[in-house]
């Protein structure tokens, strides 16, 4: 009879295929004696990190694949991989080889044999560095840190880490309150828990990337932002809503500037430029939340084409609510802006919730 599993190492991969079968090879060699699995969590990766994955669990029985399609996050793949697995322990690390894998036995001995919930592979303890940093990326991660003591405890020293072993009821008691947005899970569990942690941090020292690309870019950085306004403010407000209401910030910028342009400018009839105006930002603000609101369901191709299309057809109530508050106050002498404005107001909410359903298929 085969032993069951002990340790399930969750990795979260994209264009990661040049980097899987090192990784494998160390992971055997630093868990000898360990009964363990790894789960590669792919967000579709274009360079083949799926295949590779499933080519090397045909060697080795230790490997599994989940592949995720038309989905993308760090987060959220490792908050699936961690629910596909059946471990009582379970680690996070990454594929680029930057985290020291020869950490995990100590990570595993430390939750064995202490009150412990979550042993954190940490850069800002004695005996870790972050020498492998640029200097960018280091004042980013720093600013990063500063900003998470608003929702994480002054004691961890390294909140960011994407290096972690955490056991199964700990998880499991924080994982319908996690958010999965962004790339810092770590902040996430910490935020998320229903009681504080009991945690430890253990040196080690953050090596090269072997293979591949960074995958942190000025989108990461929004997310990173969208994670902690979801944690103090998401048990009241939807973060998705907050984000498309600071798009739709651009979007009255783009209507009112249609707007004045037609009715000053050109002294086209209020109720016609109204319209275009309305139009213009409603494609102005399905362009914006795609790439920013929805990036993790974002649309390409023939699928962004329909959603333009599905988008317009939702929002098609919301804009005719729109344009009949507006005509009605601007014949009550309201005003061309405040009426405008109005109009805006009353279709903000409709078109979230229908676009939400009907554009993204949103959860």
């Amino acid at each position: 009879m085969t032993a069951p599993v002990q340790l399930s190492v969750v990795v979260p991969t994209f264009n990661e295929a040049a980097n899987l079968a090192v990784l494998v090879s160390k992971l055997d060699a630093a868990l000898n004696g360990v009964d363990w699995e790894v789960i590669f969590v792919d967000d579709d990766s274009p360079d083949g990190t799926a295949g590779e994955a499933r080519r090397l669990s045909q060697e080795n029985g230790r490997v599994r694949c989940l592949q995720r399609i038309a989905r993308r996050g760090l987060s959220s793949a490792c908050i699936e991989g961690m629910l596909a697995s059946s471990a009582p322990y379970i680690a996070v690390m990454d594929a680029d080889l930057q985290h020291d894998e020869r950490l995990l036995p100590d990570m595993l001995d430390a939750l064995r044999t202490e009150p412990l919930d979550v042993v954190v592979g940490s850069r800002h303890v004695a005996g870790g560095d972050a020498n492998a940093f640029s200097d960018d990326r280091a004042k980013k991660s720093e600013l990063a840190t500063r900003l998470s003591r608003m929702v994480v405890p002054d004691t961890l020293l390294d909140p960011m880490s994407g290096f972690f072993m955490i056991t199964r009821p700990a998880f499991e008691a924080s994982m319908r309150n996690l958010s999965g947005i962004g790339f810092k899970i770590l902040m996430d569990l910490f935020a998320s828990a229903p009681e504080p942690l009991r945690f430890k941090e253990l040196p080690y020292s953050f090596g090269e990337r072997h293979a591949g690309e960074s995958k942190l870019d000025n989108q990461a950085l929004w997310d990173y932002g969208m994670l902690l306004l979801d944690k103090m403010v998401g048990r009241w407000v939807p973060v998705r809503f907050v984000t498309f209401i600071a798009v739709g910030g651009l979007g009255v910028f783009v209507h009112m500037t249609v707007l004045a342009t037609l009715y000053e400018l050109l002294k086209t009839g209020f109720v016609t430029s109204q319209i275009w105006a309305t139009l213009t930002a409603m494609t102005a603000n399905f362009v914006f939340n795609n790439v920013i609101t929805y990036r993790d369901l974002q649309l390409k191709g023939w699928g962004w084409l329909k959603g333009w299309i599905s988008f317009v057809l939702a929002c098609s109530i919301g804009a005719v609510a729109n344009v009949g508050v507006a005509g009605y106050l601007f014949t009550e002498d309201t005003g061309w802006f405040l009426a405008g404005l109005a109009g805006i107001v009353v279709g903000a909410v409709w078109n979230y919730a229908i676009t939400q359903l009907y554009t993204w298929h949103a959860k």
